[in-house]
């Protein structure tokens, strides 16, 4: 049993590893299989304001939501050797991977439920630096690792959205 408590841990370590060397590191070449995540899904993020309309479309497709899900299933592949030794590690970090998706994946369909659950990837899309607060489910590795800044309700946060706004109403007259 002591195996679900580090698994859900592990999964966290895992989130800000990849988020921050992999997704991002590798990601910012534009030649990278991981460049999907910084020039696609980063760009439209900012741009919509925290919104992926793509994620409404199916998950199965060379695309930045298809390639996400197929990074997850492969995480969860290579740790199916563990199961027979640490069953409750191995199932629980299969189900910390599919909790990812869903929360991910609802995060920038509902930016008003990100705002209030997941507090923390908004502040990673929206804030001023993009390199920080990595982790999804749980801040906890960007505490431990001194990356978790918040922006949302914030005084530049009110800035920023006071410009936006602005910038959107001179746009429409």
């Amino acid at each position: 049993m002591i195996g679900i408590p580090i698994a859900i841990a592990y999964a966290n370590m895992g989130e800000w590893l990849v988020h921050k060397y992999i997704l991002h590191g590798l990601g910012k070449n534009k030649k990278s299989f991981w460049s999907f995540h910084f020039h696609e899904h980063h760009n439209l993020v900012r741009r919509m304001e925290g919104r992926d309309p793509n994620y409404e479309r199916s998950t199965f497709g060379w695309h930045a939501q298809g390639k996400e899900a197929l990074s997850l299933v492969f995480a969860g592949a290579t740790h199916l050797p563990l199961l027979p030794v640490a069953p409750f590690f191995t199932v629980t970090y299969w189900l910390c991977l599919y909790h990812y998706h869903q929360v991910h994946k609802r995060s920038h369909l509902d930016t008003d439920w990100a705002k209030e659950h997941l507090p923390w990837h908004y502040d990673h899309h929206m804030g001023p630096n993009q390199d920080l607060n990595w982790c999804v489910t749980r801040p906890w590795f960007d505490h431990l690792m001194g990356t978790r800044k918040r922006y949302l309700g914030t005084q530049r946060q009110k800035q920023d959205d006071l410009r936006r706004t602005t910038k959107m109403s001179m746009k429409a007259t």
